[in-house]
């Protein structure tokens, strides 16, 4: 079985200017680590087997870690406003 995946560059099409090719794809990781931590706290909260618990447990952090490692390198870049840096950490903590 051959799996191909074609990434093709998010511009939008009425911008003339170019863009970034590496600040574009931080922010589209941001976005697609974002959906995933939804989707693994969502599959977290919905299992009751130990096992599965245990393995969603391990999706959070994992996933929490990326997130949490692509938010410090947009930062570093400026990509992210000020403001915003401190709210992104605690939007997203595992214990409040």
């Amino acid at each position: 079985m051959r799996v191909l995946f074609h990434r093709r560059p998010c511009v939008p099409a009425e911008s003339n200017s170019i863009i970034d090719g590496h600040k574009l794809t931080i922010q589209e990781e941001l976005a697609q680590s974002r959906f995933a931590l939804e989707i693994a706290y969502s599959n977290f909260d919905n299992v009751t087997d130990p096992d599965l618990i245990d393995c969603y447990i391990y999706e959070v952090n994992a996933v929490m870690k990326r997130y949490k490692y692509l938010l410090e390198q947009a930062a570093e870049m400026n990509l992210l406003p000020e403001t915003k840096q401190g709210e992104a950490y605690r939007a997203l903590s595992l214990f409040s």
